[in-house]
C-alpha cells in the first residue's frame, strides 16, 4: 500500500467513523478498488490503525463528556457519571470477548470479501429503516440497554456492519432518545479501541517495523484530522436527519458491493 492510497483509506475512515454507513465496510471496499492485497492480518492491523485515529478525534470532540465521565468515577460517588461510565464497561463486554477468544475468525473476515460486505450493509440498511420508524424518547440508556447494545457492537465488528448505525439503531429501537443514543454510541467505542491497541501493543501484534510505516502513519493522521473536521458535522447530522437516507446509502452500496464482488474478476 502506497501513502497516497493510505491517506485517501485513512480520509474514508474518518468521514465514515461518524456515520452509520460502516466505516470496515467502506475501508474494504476502498481497499478492493485500490487495488490492495494486503493479507487479513495486516488488513486488519491497518483498520485497527485507522479506528485508533478517529477514537482520539473522538474524544477531542468529547472532551467535556470524556473528562466528566472520569471527573465522576474518582468522585466515588454514585452519581450520574459513575453510572455513564460503568454502563459503558458493560457495553464493552461482548465485543471484548469477541476480541479476546474470537480475533483469528474476526479477521478471516477482513481482506476483500467484496460479496461478504455488501450483505451486511444490506442488514445495515434493515437496522437503519426500522430504527427511523421508533418513536423518539427522553429516555436514558439503562444498565439493560447497554449491554444489548453493546452486543450490537460486537455484531458489527464484521465488515459492513455499521458500529454506529447498529449501536444507535438498538437504542433508539429499545426506546432510548436519538440524542442520548448517539452520544453513547459515540464514547462507548472510545475505551474499546484503546483496549484494542493495548493488548496489540503488549502481544507484539501492532509494531511500526515492516515496509508500510509510511504509509500507515499517513492513514493515520488523515483520519485524524478528517475525523476532527468531520465529527461535529455528522454528529449534528446523525441527530437531525432522518435514518433511512442512510438506510437508501447503504442499500444502493451494499447491492453494487455485492455486484462487484460476484462480477469483478480475481
Amino acid at each position: 500500500m502506497d501513502i497516497l492510497d493510505a491517506i485517501i483509506l485513512g480520509i474514508i475512515q474518518g468521514l465514515t467513523e461518524f456515520l452509520p454507513v460502516s466505516s470496515s465496510g467502506h475501508l474494504e471496499l476502498g481497499k478492493a478498488i485500490l487495488g490492495d492485497n494486503s493479507v487479513p492480518e495486516e488488513s486488519l492491523l491497518f483498520t485497527v490503525v485507522l479506528h485508533f485515529a478517529t477514537a482520539l478525534s473522538t474524544i477531542v470532540v468529547f472532551r467535556k463528556d470524556v473528562w466528566e465521565i472520569i471527573r465522576g468515577i474518582f468522585s466515588f460517588k454514585w452519581n450520574e457519571e459513575t453510572q455513564f461510565s460503568f454502563k459503558i464497561i458493560i457495553s464493552m463486554l461482548p465485543a471484548a470477548f469477541i476480541g479476546l477468544f474470537l480475533e483469528e475468525q474476526l479477521e478471516a473476515f477482513f481482506g476483500g470479501n467484496i460479496w461478504f460486505v455488501g450483505f451486511m450493509l444490506l442488514i445495515t440498511a434493515v437496522l437503519l429503516y426500522f430504527a427511523d420508524k421508533a418513536k423518539d424518547t427522553g429516555k436514558k440508556v439503562s444498565f439493560r440497554n447497554a449491554f444489548v447494545v453493546g452486543v450490537s457492537q460486537a455484531i458489527a465488528m464484521l465488515p459492513g456492519i455499521s458500529r454506529s448505525g447498529a449501536t444507535i439503531s438498538t437504542s433508539v429501537l429499545l426506546g432510548v432518545d436519538k440524542t442520548k443514543s448517539a452520544r453513547f454510541s459515540f464514547l462507548m467505542v472510545v475505551p474499546l479501541i484503546f483496549g484494542k491497541i493495548g493488548k496489540d501493543v503488549f502481544s507484539g501484534d501492532l509494531n511500526f517495523e515492516g515496509e508500510n510505516n509510511i504509509a500507515m502513519i499517513a492513514g493515520f493522521i488523515a483520519a485524524f484530522i478528517a475525523g476532527l473536521a468531520a465529527c461535529t458535522w455528522m454528529i449534528q447530522l446523525v441527530k437531525k436527519s432522518k435514518l433511512s437516507y442512510f438506510a437508501i446509502y447503504c442499500l444502493v452500496v451494499g447491492l453494487i458491493a455485492i455486484a462487484y464482488g460476484f462480477l469483478a474478476p480475481y
